[in-house]
């Protein structure tokens, strides 16, 4: 049984369907051909229990005797049951279990022990099939024997009962032809059924082939451009499968462009950094190899060139790992978080890079559900911006209240043209090229409020400056640490 299981699930989805529809329709038609069978079998032999209750009746007292003295020996005028008796097999049965057979009676029934049980129980009969002596199957009423002598009332005859039995032939054949027919019946419709489920597993299957085609072409070419198409109000689960795929194969496709950008354009940052430390290494060693050493001054504005130049590739390395860290890392870390803690920690780190500004706040209670490290991140690039861009001697001004952070800048501001591509990675403005960074610090900050669930904006502020607003979303207030 298991090995068959086995090879059954190993089969095609057509022929699955194929054979499971064939079997509940067979099924279901074995189960109505049977009980339509034993229906009218129980129909029929309702009509032949009939006739026999309507060929019973009192018979003569003088046939009756005249019966009884000759039996067991079969009389020639002592019949039973007058004309009806053509077909029907007329006998007395006695309470020894001798049977005495009319003359009038087309055969002799084989009597069993119920026959005799009728003469003692004296009950209104006893109906079951059985057999002549020539072997054919018979339908039997035994009933206590009553005669009629003249006008008085027909009275039982004691320790004697009337056996009366009508041939099943006829019956027999009926519900022969009626199993065939149904057979043929039920044959044809099993057939039918596996051919209909055929071609309704055809039809139905055909956008699982076109999708299995899809896949294996994507497997086949890495191609991610293949779209199937879908009727735009089909609702079925092969439709929202066909969606699915497609939804999916966009996703990579577009993830696949992004990484592609994303090493592209890292390439592209990581280069100049390196090929001034390398330029400045080799003056370095060049000037040991040749044993005429650089001045001093030059030295040290080297070595300074150096470590500015490790410190951008650092924080570069840095934002790309911020930047290829999944949903999935993010959300093991995620916790209540108090922005105006978050704010005031990143106040300190801004005042400590421009200690020659004037950094001044207004910060009300606020709680948000985000990753703290990464939180805490996006608002110091914010004030990093705000600082790096800030005249020496300038001011920023910051403010938290119902959850929107603004952070206000006093510098030269960004052009109008420009603002749509703040956020977009490796993005610098022309003005800021010439001053450190990697172009990644807003698209970082944009990614991290977004995950949070909420919303920046960027614009130019009213005289000059920029301005940024951060909305997000709240959270219930941490009960108080124990102490």
């Amino acid at each position: 049984m298991k090995r068959l299981v086995r090879r059954f699930r190993t089969l095609p989805i057509r022929a699955r369907l194929s054979m499971l529809v064939a079997a509940a329709v067979a099924f279901a038609v074995a189960a109505v051909s049977v009980t339509c069978w034993f229906i009218v079998q129980g129909k029929l032999y309702e009509q032949v229990d009939g006739d026999l209750r309507q060929a019973e009746q009192p018979q003569p007292l003088s046939q009756v005797l005249a019966l009884l003295d000759a039996c067991p020996q079969k009389p020639t005028e002592s019949g039973l049951g007058g004309l009806r008796a053509q077909s029907y097999y007329f006998q007395l049965v006695k309470a020894d279990g001798t049977s005495c057979v009319s003359s009038t009676s087309a055969g002799t029934v084989k009597t069993t022990a119920g026959d005799t049980q009728v003469i003692s129980d004296a009950h209104e009969g006893v109906l079951r099939n059985g057999t002549d002596s020539d072997g054919n199957d018979v339908r039997v009423l035994t009933v206590p024997l009553t005669v009629k002598q003249g006008p008085s009332s027909p009275q039982l005859y004691p320790d004697t009962a009337l056996l009366i039995a009508v041939p099943l032939k006829s019956t027999q054949a009926t519900l022969n032809d009626l199993a065939l027919i149904l057979l043929l019946v039920s044959g044809i419709g099993v057939v039918g059924a596996g051919a209909a489920g055929l071609a309704v597993a055809r039809a139905g299957l055909r956008p699982v082939d076109k999708l299995t085609e899809a896949v294996e072409h994507v497997a086949r070419t890495d191609d991610l451009g293949i779209r199937i198409p879908v009727e735009e109000d089909a609702e079925d689960e092969v439709a929202r499968l066909s969606r699915s795929f497609n939804s999916m194969t966009s996703s990579l496709a577009n993830s696949r462009a992004l990484q592609q950008q994303l090493i592209a354009d890292a390439g592209h940052e990581l280069r100049t950094p390196l090929t001034s430390l390398r330029t400045n290494i080799e003056l370095l060693s060049r000037s040991e190899e040749t044993g005429r050493p650089l001045p001093e001054a030059d030295r040290k504005a080297l070595l300074a060139s150096v470590k500015a130049q490790m410190t951008e590739l650092a924080s570069l390395i840095g934002d790309l790992q911020e930047l290829s860290r999944t949903d999935a890392q993010r959300g093991e870390r995620v916790q209540v978080v108090s922005l105006e803690d978050t704010v005031e920690s990143a106040l300190r780190r801004a005042r400590l890079r421009g200690p020659e500004l004037t950094i001044t706040a207004s910060l009300d209670p606020w709680y948000v559900r985000a990753e703290p490290a990464a939180l805490e991140r996006a608002v110091v690039n914010i004030l990093d911006n705000a600082v790096k861009f800030s005249p020496a001697g300038g001011s920023v001004e910051v403010g938290l209240a119902d959850g929107v952070l603004t952070v206000r800048d006093h510098g030269p501001g960004i052009p109008e043209d420009e603002l749509p591509y703040v956020f977009d990675r490796f993005w610098r403005s022309q003005s800021a090229r010439a001053l450190p960074g990697s172009g990644l610090g807003l698209s970082i900050v944009a990614r991290t409020v977004q995950q949070t669930g909420g919303e920046i904006t960027l614009a130019r502020a009213e005289g000059e400056g920029t301005l940024v607003t951060v909305r997000l979303p709240g959270a219930p207030t941490p009960p108080p640490e124990l102490p």
